[in-house]
């Protein structure tokens, strides 16, 4: 699994399995998913993958996740630091990617735990798990 990450420099391509730096695009933009409007305060940025919708908040815990199309809300990530974009796969809603300033967090079991990718990255803008 791949990940594009936007900074001002250009696109960063990570391979999330190895935790290694693919390639760097100069100046390019990475793809952007579908805005996903919540009725939540305080909402940095948001994803959806079928029912599961996960949501960076300017707060502590970081992330909240609803598991039944925001019917329902749960914060996560406690451990986390602020945030600024998330993605999750499109063909595996239990695989969650979390972007904080220069450093990326995988969770495999839908939001619940985290672990730090060993890459770090100039100011991250936006992030995006590649099919």
């Amino acid at each position: 699994m791949r990940a594009a990450v936007q900074t001002a420099e250009g696109v960063y391509d990570i391979d999330v399995e190895d935790e290694l730096l693919v390639e760097f695009r100069s100046g390019e933009q990475a793809p952007r998913a579908a805005e996903v409007v919540l009725p939540l305060p305080r909402v940095i940025a948001a994803a959806r993958s079928g029912s599961t919708v996960v949501a960076v908040v300017d707060r502590r815990p970081p992330v909240v996740v609803s598991y039944d199309a925001g019917v329902t809300w749960t914060e996560t990530g406690g451990g986390l630091p602020p945030g600024r974009a998330v993605s999750i796969a499109v063909d595996d809603p239990d695989l969650v990617l979390f972007a904080a300033r220069n450093r990326l967090y995988l969770s495999r079991d839908g939001a619940r735990f985290w672990r730090a990718l060993a890459v770090e990255l100039p100011e991250i803008e936006t992030v995006a798990l590649l099919p």
